[in-house]
């Protein structure tokens, strides 16, 4: 079994999404890595997830929840078996793991990540 555990939220002005979200609903951003990649800590002690808001890279790109899996090739294995396909294919996140995109039967995207233990 796999939980969301991340969520992706592009923006074609990142700093200024960071700021809508932070006044509305009280999140706190961080900048991550050398591209436009904001952490979002969405609240502590409570139930949800925390997330990260990205520079929009194409006008459709919509929002993207991803799961964390123990395997990545096994999970996206098991995607391409039941009728899934790859949206972007496995790719190393230095110092996190690795995450592929998929698209489920029926066109929606989806992530999933597999943890790099070393990495902890």
């Amino acid at each position: 079994m796999a939980r969301i555990t991340h969520f992706e939220i592009p923006a074609n002005e990142p700093e200024k999404l960071t700021a809508f979200y932070e006044t509305v609903f009280g999140w706190k951003f961080s900048k991550w890595g050398p591209e436009d990649y904001w952490l979002a800590a969405t609240g502590e002690n409570e139930p949800g997830i925390n997330g990260a808001i990205m520079r929009r890279k194409h006008p459709e790109q919509p929002l993207v929840n991803s799961l964390t899996v123990i395997s990545l090739d096994e999970a996206v294995a098991a995607v391409l078996a039941a009728g899934g396909s790859m949206a972007v294919p496995k790719m190393a996140v230095p110092g996190v793991g690795w995450l592929a995109y998929c698209k489920d039967p029926e066109g929606t995207i989806f992530g999933m990540m597999q943890n790099d233990p070393a990495a902890k």
